[in-house]
């Protein structure tokens, strides 16, 4: 099976994109804002009643920041209808009152959540909250609480939201992932490019690199999302480079004379990467262990084969190469060996990406001039 989406029905992928990685790594411009509202699914969405947190010791600002950004979490996905807070069953005071199902039948909620947000006088704040069925009148799960800085605020909001989509829907988490991207901006002669980190919502936007370095390329999440893989030109020809979110710091993986090394991948194991190395004419795929920094190459072609990509088992790598010709997707073994094609349509295929679910992958489509997205069964 095979879908391919045009640049009308991007909208339509975007929460498939958001949940093959923690993270969508691209690129945009600076001050080019871009704003996607996703609100419709295909099927009916969940009628869910979502009061303002309960705000204890003058945090009622933060109790409605929170529950906005809940809102917005849940409603985005297409999979929610939130019902409007102007009727009286929305009158919670206290976040341990009994709570009266009856009231939230009447306006037809099927699911409720309810929230209360503290402080002991410090800088920070706890959030606890509650999910029920309203129907069978009993609470889905246990009630949790969270607890962080003040300013922290918007990411508590996002876990919360993490727990009733998974509670409700039983699919994977990404309310409280983030987007690793290349920000661009000034002429085409004198290109600034600069690595970004940001929530998925766009919030919280930091830079990890400076103006003045050098073009970077291509950022890749660690497993536990706490470093990146990037290509940079620092050397004065493509290299990659493996930073430490937290420090700030970088090595380079590898460099060695006459070699380009770029378009890398972590395992799931985070142990081991995947990368692209042109030596000469020849481009190939290799896997390095980064304990080790020891190498073994993947591929051996005339072609030219790049993007490889783990499968979430570890036991497999799909990559693009053109070695029929056109540029299309392969599978191999991760430790190497015979390559087996799985794009056949027209056009070139390229930049596949493996589902956490290993079911599916991700790729970009180019034919007759006309970019896709689309996903294939593995």
């Amino acid at each position: 099976m095979k879908k391919l989406f045009n640049n009308s029905l991007i909208l339509k992928i975007i929460p498939l994109i958001l949940s093959l990685s923690l993270v969508f790594c691209g690129t945009l411009a600076l001050g080019q804002p871009l704003k996607i509202e996703i609100n419709k699914g295909i099927i009916e969405p969940l009628p869910l009643a979502l009061p303002s947190f309960v705000a204890e010791n003058n945090l009622s600002e933060i109790g409605k920041n929170l529950t906005s950004v809940i809102i917005d979490d849940l409603y985005g996905t297409g999979l929610f209808k939130i019902i409007e807070d102007h009727t009286q069953a929305y009158e919670i005071t206290n976040f341990n009152d009994p709570i009266r199902f009856g009231d939230w039948k009447t306006i037809n909620s099927q699911a409720l959540l309810v929230g209360s947000v503290s402080s002991n006088g410090t800088t920070n704040i706890t959030v606890k909250f509650r999910l029920f069925d309203v129907f069978s009148e009993t609470q889905i799960g246990n009630g949790l609480k969270f607890s962080g800085p003040k300013k922290g605020w918007r990411r508590i909001a996002h876990k919360i939201a993490d727990e009733v989509y998974s509670r409700l829907t039983g699919e994977q988490k990404y309310f409280d992932s983030r987007v690793a991207f290349v920000a661009h901006k000034g002429p085409k002669n004198n290109l600034k490019k600069r690595l970004v980190l940001m929530d998925y919502d766009g919030a919280n936007q930091v830079f990890l690199t400076n103006e003045e370095d050098f073009l970077v390329l291509a950022p890749r999440f660690s497993p536990n999302g706490n470093k990146l893989l990037f290509t940079s030109y620092e050397s004065g020809s493509p290299q990659i480079y493996l930073l430490d979110i937290r420090s700030r710091t970088k090595i380079i993986l590898q460099e060695n004379p006459g070699e380009m090394s770029f378009s890398s991948s972590f395992s799931p194991n985070g142990e081991d990467i995947v990368f692209s190395l042109s030596a000469g004419s020849n481009t190939d795929i290799y896997k390095l262990n980064i304990a080790s920094n020891s190498r073994s190459r993947l591929t051996s072609s005339v072609a030219i084969d790049t993007a490889p990509s783990f499968s979430p088992d570890g036991r497999k790598v799909v990559f693009e190469s053109d070695r029929s010709g056109t540029q299309q997707l392969y599978i191999m073994p991760s430790s190497g060996g015979n390559a087996k094609r799985i794009s056949f349509g027209k056009g070139s295929y390229g930049t596949p990406f493996w589902a956490p679910t290993g079911n599916l992958i991700a790729f970009t489509k180019q034919n007759e001039g006309v970019f896709h997205i689309g996903i294939m069964n593995s």
